[in-house]
């Protein structure tokens, strides 16, 4: 045995520290299941419904989504007459109007040609929409006000590949697109955005569509509003004009606060949203180091920047955008915050590529008329109360 100098030591033996070992150690597993389900212990990660006339809606929980994928299970949906129930085997899309040649495409012939795959996010017109019609804040979670809005990788057959093969004519202008849902819901779309970047999608986050994203196949268009991106897609029509259609017509429609009518308005804005501190959730430490991060997209083109405000827009930092920063696909954006245990006012404000900036409340509702609320892209702003709750304010 050595010591320091050389010198003899003698060394006492220590009685062994008493380890408690978990308990799951103690016995033999479970079984595992043919298709993985989330923890036990995480059913609350949930998606939250809202209905009305017509109408189911189905919100993704944003404030417990972490990175930029959002799980199959909880991604937001829109039904406008309940999810159809169709047979794969005998379901069929239609592509004719001005083409040269009518083709009819079933799932397994369509699972024969190329495909791409891409991340990009998903949202409803309609998202925020009580954020942009309550005349009072509503304290509500995040994925209450916000959650009409995921991000997934989808993949499917490039909508060039069928025009092309169809051959169109001259005349060719516009697609009117339905899905086979009971209401047949349906809308025009420019050509020239469909061959450049139109999807039939058949796979979502590495699996075939779930029947509440349009299985077996429903049209992706990345960047548009989520009605534009039909479900149970069945028919392509080519034309010179658009439809009209009910649904374009009246709920898609927005009006101006002239009296102008903005029609075919089909990108969603910039936007960013901080998940955490968000509403409803409660700061446990007075006196603590904080993370605020957040999500922000554009359906213009990639993030170029996230400010953040802990003063109510005062002042502004700009915040760290976590890669990947893809291309009309969620951003993750973080900034650190020491908070004193006094009330803070939260707010981000995202920039895309090329230079379009979130506006605030008043500025986005002196745009649209007093009932308008689809395409809302306001900056968010919560109100961290000096007991560590946080609520939902209007910036």
């Amino acid at each position: 045995m050595l010591a320091a100098g050389g010198a003899s030591a003698v060394v006492q033996a220590q009685p062994p520290l008493a380890v408690r070992l978990p308990e799951a150690m103690a016995r033999p597993g479970g079984a595992d299941l043919p298709y993985g389900l989330p923890a036990p212990h995480e059913a609350q990660a949930e998606r939250t419904l809202s209905m009305a006339a017509g109408f189911a809606v189905w919100r993704t929980p944003l404030q417990r989504q972490r990175g930029i994928i959002t799980p199959s299970g909880l991604h937001f949906a829109v039904h406008h007459n309940g999810l159809p129930d169709i047979d794969p085997g005998r379901h069929e899309l239609r592509l004719h109007g001005l083409v040269n040649k009518p083709l009819k495409f079933d799932l397994e012939r369509l699972l024969r040609y190329p495909m791409v795959s891409r991340v990009h996010f998903l949202e409803c017109a309609g998202n925020s929409a009580a954020n942009a019609l309550s005349p009072t804040a509503l304290d509500q979670t995040l994925g209450e006000i916000a959650g009409e809005v995921s991000c997934s990788e989808w993949m499917g057959v490039p909508l060039s590949y069928l025009l092309h093969e169809a051959g169109l004519k001259d005349s060719a202008q516009w697609v009117v697109v339905e899905g086979a849902d009971g209401g047949s819901h349906s809308r025009s779309l420019p050509l020239k955005a469909l061959l450049k970047d139109g999807m039939v999608a058949l796979f979502q986050n590495g699996e075939r569509l779930r029947p509440s994203q349009g299985y077996p196949m429903r049209l992706f268009v990345p960047g548009w509003e989520g009605n534009v991106n039909v479900k149970w897609l069945h028919r392509l029509e080519v034309t010179d004009a658009p439809a009209y259609t009910k649904d374009e017509s009246g709920l898609y429609t927005q009006v101006l606060a002239d009296g102008r009518i903005e029609r075919f308005a089909f990108h969603m804005e910039v936007k960013s949203v901080i998940t955490h501190p968000s509403g409803q959730q409660r700061l446990p430490d007075p006196h603590g180091f904080y993370e605020i991060s957040g999500l922000a997209w554009s359906g213009r083109g990639r993030i170029a920047r996230v400010d953040v405000s802990v003063d109510g827009g005062r002042s502004w930092a700009p915040a760290q955008l976590q890669g990947p920063v893809l291309d009309r696909a969620f951003t993750r954006f973080t900034l650190p915050w020491q908070w004193r245990g006094r009330q803070a006012d939260l707010m981000s404000r995202a920039t895309d590529e090329h230079g379009h900036t979130q506006p605030l409340r008043s500025e986005w509702k002196r745009r649209y008329a007093m009932h308008s609320f689809n395409h809302y892209n306001a900056v968010q702003a919560w109100r961290v109360q000096a007991d560590g709750r946080v609520e939902n304010l209007y910036a």
